[in-house]
C-alpha cells in the first residue's frame, strides 16, 4: 500500500516538477530573447552618439579654424552647424573667453553640459539589458532547481521498483524508507521553490 501511494504522489509532483522547469526555461528564454533586443538597441545608440560626437568635434574644428584665420562668416556658418545639444555646451564655453583663457576646456565636448540624447539612451538600455540577462539567468537558475527535483523523484520511482523486487519484507522496508526520505525532500523543495 506505501508503495502505491508513493508511486501517486510521485507521478504528480514529477508532472509538477517538469511542468514548473519549462515555465522557467520558457521565462529565461524570454529574458535572454529581451537581453539581446536590448542590447542592440543600445549599440544602435551608442554608435549613433559615437558619430554625433564625431560630427560635434569635426565642425567645431572647422570653426575653430575659420575663426582663427579671421573667416567670421564661415565661422558663424559652422556655428549654424552646430547640433542644438552641441550649442548648449559651446555657448558656455564660449562665455569663458577660451581663445584666451588657457584654463578653459579645450572645447565644448570637454564641457560637463556636454551632453547626449543617443549617449543616455544607450546606457539606460544598456541597464535595461543587464536586468533582463540577471533575470534569465534567475529563471534558469529556478528551472534547474526543479529539474533537481524531478531527478530526486526519478530516484523514488527507482527505488520504489526496486524494493517491488526483493523478498524480504526487511530490505523492503528499509529501501521504501530511503524513498519516502527523497519524496519527502522532493515534496519540501516543490512547496518551497518559487512557482510561475
Amino acid at each position: 500500500m506505501a508503495e502505491a501511494v508513493v508511486l501517486a504522489i510521485v507521478a504528480v509532483a514529477t508532472a509538477w516538477s517538469g511542468y514548473q522547469a519549462s515555465r522557467w526555461e520558457g521565462l529565461s528564454a524570454r529574458a535572454y530573447a529581451l537581453d539581446e533586443r536590448y542590447t542592440v538597441l543600445a549599440q544602435e545608440r551608442e554608435t549613433l552618439a559615437g558619430q554625433e560626437r564625431l560630427y560635434d568635434i569635426i565642425t567645431f574644428n572647422d570653426w575653430i579654424a575659420a575663426k582663427a584665420s579671421g573667416h567670421d562668416a564661415l565661422a558663424a556658418f559652422y556655428q549654424r552647424r552646430f547640433r542644438p545639444e552641441y550649442l548648449v555646451a559651446f555657448k558656455i564655453w564660449s562665455r569663458l573667453d577660451p581663445l584666451h583663457d588657457r584654463k578653459a576646456p579645450p572645447g565644448p565636448v570637454f564641457m560637463h553640459e556636454y551632453r547626449s540624447a543617443n549617449a543616455l539612451e544607450a546606457h539606460r538600455l544598456a541597464a535595461l539589458s543587464s536586468d533582463y540577462f540577471s533575470a534569465g539567468v534567475r529563471s534558469r537558475e529556478q528551472g534547474d532547481d526543479y529539474v533537481r527535483v524531478t531527478v530526486f523523484l526519478a530516484t523514488v520511482l527507482f527505488l520504489t521498483a526496486l524494493s517491488q523486487r526483493l523478498d524480504l519484507p526487511a530490505a523492503r522496508a528499509v529501501i521504501v524508507t530511503v524513498a519516502g526520505i527523497f519524496l519527502l525532500v522532493s515534496i519540501f523543495w516543490i512547496l518551497t521553490l518559487p512557482r510561475t
